[in-house]
């Protein structure tokens, strides 16, 4: 005979656990969603030498504590290369929003910094040569 089965006792969310996720999967979701952003910027990517066009991204993420706390508060830095000329200033914003979304949304995150570093401009004029000064 099948005893009755009583109800766990409710715990708050924040007294059972918490979901870790790791600062390498982070720094990947950003990389992916600083790709997808920049790839609304045809112009400067025609200008980026192949094999350059993924950015690198670098996470930082603290755990959360408290009441109605999320999965942790997230601190980005994102290297991109870009196409010149072209709108920097507008690939920067468009990286800085796309990633701070989706960061938010698939790790359940709060981001509080996205730094977006120009690591190198790609021109027309320099491609195929060695670095030096163009005029």
């Amino acid at each position: 005979m099948a005893q009755p089965q009583t109800a766990a006792p409710a715990v708050p969310a924040h007294e059972r656990g918490a979901t870790r996720v790791a600062d390498r999967v982070v720094a990947k979701i950003a990389s992916r969603a600083a790709r997808e952003a920049l790839s609304g910027f045809d112009e400067s990517a025609a200008l980026v030498t192949p094999g350059r066009t993924a950015p690198r991204a670098r996470a930082s993420v603290r755990p959360a504590f408290g009441r109605g706390a999320s999965l942790g508060d997230a601190r980005l830095h994102i290297g991109v290369d870009l196409g010149y000329p072209s709108d920097i200033g507008a690939q920067c914003g468009a990286v800085r929003r796309v990633v701070t979304e989706r960061v938010g949304g698939l790790a359940g995150m709060k981001v509080h910094d996205v730094v977006v570093t120009v690591e190198r401009l790609h021109s027309a004029h320099t491609r195929g040569e060695g670095r030096g000064r163009v005029r």
